[in-house]
């Protein structure tokens, strides 16, 4: 029985020859990702503004005008309204009541419930959740934190494991991988909350993954071929990893597909978050890192003197010569 190959054995694609175009498209992606953030800004969940929200589920798609009208009426505070999936499904966003008391909470929500109920039977509060702002304020510090320190420290490994040019590589490749995310979110509007911090995390850990195998391969052949042009190294390089990454990413996304159409509401914005960030981190790992490394100036100076003579597709790899 064959083994199924979606990448082919002999398969030289010259990846490095693009890197300037790549290189203006992730800047380009980058700059429109943080314009959005700072015009649009994010939607950001209970998790971190506090107050309550409450997911309504109504019959019929119902008029947002007659359901805020019907909520302000309480005076439990302005409430934020937004559709959240299917059409008869709302998001209803409170303020928090003055009493930080439990019994306070499920009083607003009662009272809110009653009042939709008079309006819209039939309606049913799918779920409800509440935070105190000093919680959410923690939250935010936190989960920035988290991310931060996150990419700077991958960097530093990167640099330390390898060479300094390789970590400065890895760090503007998962920034933009983060950053692209971040964009996502505010195009789109969709909730972000702490289970897209999750998400956010869960990008990073696989976009370095990703990258490291590559950087490792890269080293390895500057041991091997220390008279290969840089250019065709890293694409040689690329190359003999292209099968483990496209197989690799392939499957992730396959099971991340299944979860955003089945999944639910709960795991929608994780899902969307993940499979946005296989495919921008797949495209950094191959395009963006190691293309920078030519930019960034890493050369032939650490190549050891005995090296291994190539043979096989590596003698046709090295036979190619310079790439522009």
């Amino acid at each position: 029985m064959r083994l199924l190959k979606l990448v082919p054995d002999n398969t030289n694609i010259g990846f490095v020859r693009l890197r300037y175009w790549a290189f203006g498209l992730t800047a380009a992606l980058t700059l429109a990702a943080c314009a959005l953030v700072g015009i649009k800004g994010l939607n950001l969940g209970v998790d971190f503004v506090g107050g309550l929200m409450i997911e309504a589920k109504f019959v019929q798609p119902p008029e947002m005008d007659k359901v805020r009208e019907s909520i302000d009426s309480l005076g439990v505070g302005d409430a934020a309204l937004q559709q959240f999936g299917a059409p008869n499904v709302v998001s209803i966003r409170l303020p928090p009541p003055p009493s930080a008391d439990p019994a306070a909470n499920n009083a607003v929500v009662a009272k809110v419930k009653a009042a939709l109920l008079r309006d819209y039977p039939g309606m049913v509060f799918t779920r409800y959740d509440t935070v105190s702002g000093k919680v959410s304020n923690e939250l935010i510090r936190n989960g920035v934190l988290a991310v931060v320190l996150a990419v700077f420290g991958i960097a530093l490994f990167g640099a330390f494991r390898f060479e300094w040019q390789f970590g400065a590589a890895t760090f503007v490749s998962i920034a933009h991988d983060v950053l692209m995310t971040l964009g996502f979110f505010a195009l789109t509007q969709m909730e972000f909350d702490l289970n897209i911090v999750a998400a956010v995390l869960t990008i990073i850990g696989y976009s370095i993954n990703d990258k490291i195998v590559i950087d490792d391969r890269i080293r390895e052949n500057m041991r091997k071929y220390r008279k290969m042009d840089m250019k065709a190294l890293i694409d040689l390089s690329v190359n003999e990893t292209l099968p483990r990454t496209v197989m690799t990413s392939l499957t992730i996304m396959l099971a991340l597909g299944a979860l955003l159409i089945w999944g639910g509401q709960v795991l929608r914005g994780f899902s969307a978050a993940m499979l946005l960030g296989i495919v921008v981190g797949t495209y950094s790992s191959i395009y963006v890192s190691s293309s920078l490394l030519i930019t960034l100036g890493v050369g032939n100076r650490n190549r050891e003197d005995d090296v291994a003579k190539p043979t096989g597709r590596n003698a046709n790899a090295e036979r190619v010569g310079p790439r522009s």
